[in-house]
């Protein structure tokens, strides 16, 4: 099992369960920390939408930092279990939302507008691009949004997709992240 914890904010400092093996890749702890310091680095409440979770960790962080609540979105049962586990950790399981399935059907499903959105999908450019595309069809994204994506360094994504421009984008190691905004 890979260690990380939570970066900063309300549960600062707390050890997070990942996942072994290749199924999901979890974001180092430097990596997250630089992220939400590139778009925070606190929030004054809204809610998150982690659509790869993974170990919900970055939907974590968010709500760590100040975002009010987190729908996260896993289809890996392993990594289901290991999410519900490190919302527990956090005793505050009300404010997180853990919807098993697939995200093409989480997307289908969700309703109400989220104010982050957190994308670290395995295949990155084609699953982006449709899910931004999805998202603001269906009316998620608020005003204010953001969406962070967060891909291999070699994925180049367009420079606007849907209603939304890139914002910021960074390279960490072999990560890059994309930020859009409207």
């Amino acid at each position: 099992m890979f260690f990380m914890r939570v970066v900063s904010g309300k549960y600062g400092g707390r050890p997070l369960k990942t996942l072994d093996g290749k199924t999901t890749r979890p974001t180092t702890d430097k990596v997250k920390g630089a992220i939400f310091n590139m778009i925070g680095p606190y929030f004054d409440g809204g809610r998150v939408l982690d659509l790869y979770a993974g170990s919900g960790s970055l939907g974590i962080e968010a709500v760590s930092r100040g975002m009010d609540s987190a729908v996260l979105v896993e289809k890996d049962r392993r990594a289901q279990a290991i999410v519900a586990e490190n919302i527990a950790m956090t005793k505050e399981a009300a404010r997180f939302e853990l919807l098993k399935m697939e995200s093409s059907r989480a997307l289908e499903q969700l309703t109400g507008q989220f104010d982050l959105v957190l994308l670290d999908p395995p295949y990155a450019k084609e699953q982006i691009i449709s899910d931004i595309e999805k998202m603001a069809e269906h009316k998620l994204l608020s005003e204010d949004i953001m969406v962070v994506c967060e891909t291999d360094k070699s994925v180049d994504l367009p420079e606007e997709i849907a209603d939304l421009g890139i914002w910021k984008q960074k390279i960490y190691g072999i990560s890059k992240v994309t930020v859009y905004v409207r």
